[in-house]
């Protein structure tokens, strides 16, 4: 099986620093790290009174892994407002939580090196369980950043998305 139908030339794996994410049909700008997606499937152990004394293992239930999204501290309030619809402090009774519009599909989209989209995920219904500013340190060479962690109920490889011919150079 070739690993790159379109580009059969091409030899390395698409890196992982050329990403994207969207929700609410905009680019969230500033992201530099998201977790990976991850789903895990229970085993089911079962055998008959009659069996050998071995197991047969059947498939259970499917948890998708919580996703983690960080990028540097700017103006941008993209996070903060979507952590503040699970909880919104001083707001009146009933109103602390944003059941509407509390919950979102975001897209993921994996670029290659010139550019190119190559992949993209839709992970479904996301909702911030854990919205956090870094640690401030006058000691530190860092940047301040926010992490938000977003629970999901799965997520699905867009197919639609193909493999782009890739651009040559132009030299003969």
């Amino acid at each position: 099986m070739v690993e790159f139908p379109v580009n059969p030339d091409r030899f390395d794996p698409y890196p992982n620093f050329k990403f994207r994410v969207e929700w609410d049909g905009q680019y969230i700008p500033g992201i530099s790290r998201i977790s990976g997606l991850r789903r895990t499937t229970e085993v089911i152990a079962h055998r008959e009174g009659g069996d050998p004394s071995t197991d047969r293992k059947a498939p259970g239930r499917t948890d998708f892994a919580p996703i983690t999204m960080e990028r540097g501290l700017t103006q941008n309030r993209a996070f903060e407002e979507w952590a503040n619809k699970v909880w919104m402090l001083g707001a009146p009774s009933g109103a602390e939580v944003s059941l509407k519009d509390l919950r979102k599909d975001i897209q993921i989209k994996l670029y290659n090196e010139a550019g190119q989209l190559v992949m993209a995920w839709t992970v479904f219904r996301c909702w911030p369980s854990q919205y956090a500013l870094s640690d401030l340190d006058a000691n530190a060479d860092a940047e301040a950043s926010e992490q938000i962690t977003l629970e999901n109920e799965g997520w699905q490889r867009d197919s639609s998305v193909v493999e782009p011919p890739e651009p040559t150079t132009g030299n003969p």
